[in-house]
């Protein structure tokens, strides 16, 4: 099997993540790198028991972390795994930043912290909001989005996802008088309301961008060893880390294209998720029906992974 390894993004965090996978000291002494460089005890986020994981600066040094410790596990029990190319949804381009070899462990945490500072930040200063649209009426989305905006408000197309789902963000009012336009005239099959604490992939998210800008002034990226297909122009990255990661917290994310790349230029056919959850599962399958998918996003589905991959090589 040629894989495409797909690392989840903010949203499919939960509280007791990765504390299974502590059993393992590799994953562990992972956890232990991460939480020196983030300064945040990454343990007593995976258990968020003082809803830690409902907090930006605390979910996205926490999820690349439980990414990371993953991905080195198989890189030590499945060496000769053939990786064709990885996507991150939004967050998850930092899991494959650090997968690829492009930035190490420590300065990938220390800098995806930074970032969760900074999306705080604007995150607190305007009520804003997301929602997804399954399954979307093209022309009649864009024309409700188009009227809303020339009357003022701010409501944008933040992620495309797969051909059977897109979402929108903005400000929180515009955000709920699209779903309600939208709903109304049917331009979905179905509009629901997300919870996030932030319009991420819009225009809000632009004075986070420019901190970004001034953050990667100094960080040096190493060529990727693994091609990592970029969210923001659906792109191999090629020596242009700095400038893709500093546009992507204010632009659409197109992950269904990235993925297509991979099929399309390096005929993969399948695809492992590294993160809780199935939701990149299930972008893909809705991609191409043909691809064999596989996640881990806990000690159970790590070992059931391994022994599937022995399985076949014997």
């Amino acid at each position: 099997m040629k894989f495409a390894v797909l690392f989840s993004g903010q949203g499919a965090q939960k509280a007791g993540m990765g504390l299974d996978l502590l059993a393992d000291s590799l994953f562990a002494e992972t956890i232990d790198e991460a939480s020196s460089a983030s300064g945040q005890n990454i343990v007593a986020d995976f258990k968020s028991e003082n809803d830690e994981l409902k907090k930006t600066v605390h979910v996205q040094p926490a999820l690349v972390s439980f990414e990371a410790g993953i991905y080195r596990m198989l890189m030590r029990d499945l060496p000769e795994l053939n990786i064709a190319g990885m996507v991150g949804l939004s967050l998850g381009e930092y899991g494959a930043m650090f997968a690829s070899s492009a930035l190490s462990l420590k300065e990938t945490i220390s800098l995806v912290s930074d970032r969760a500072k900074y999306m705080q930040i604007y995150a607190d200063r305007v009520a804003s909001g997301m929602a997804a649209l399954i399954k979307p009426n093209w022309s009649k989305v864009k024309a409700i989005l188009s009227k809303l905006q020339e009357d003022g408000e701010q409501v944008y197309l933040s992620n495309f996802n797969s051909p059977k789902q897109v979402v929108i963000g903005g400000e929180k009012n515009a955000v709920a008088a699209a779903v309600k336009e939208i709903n109304d005239q049917v331009a979905a099959k179905r509009a629901l309301l997300l919870r996030v604490n932030g319009a991420f992939h819009t225009p809000l998210f632009n004075e986070a961008s420019k901190k970004m800008h001034d953050r990667l002034a100094n960080v040096d990226f190493a060529k990727n060893k693994i091609m990592v297909i970029s969210n923001t122009t659906a792109k191999p990255f090629d020596g242009n880390w700095k400038e893709i990661m500093e546009k992507q917290l204010a632009v659409p994310t197109h992950f269904c294209a990235c993925l297509q790349y991979l099929i399309d230029h390096e005929h993969i056919d399948a695809t492992l998720e590294i993160g809780p959850g199935k939701t990149l599962s299930s972008f893909a399958h809705q991609i191409d029906r043909d691809l064999e998918s596989y996640r881990i996003g806990n000690l159970k589905e790590y070992q059931e992974f391994v022994e599937a991959i022995h399985e076949t090589e014997k």
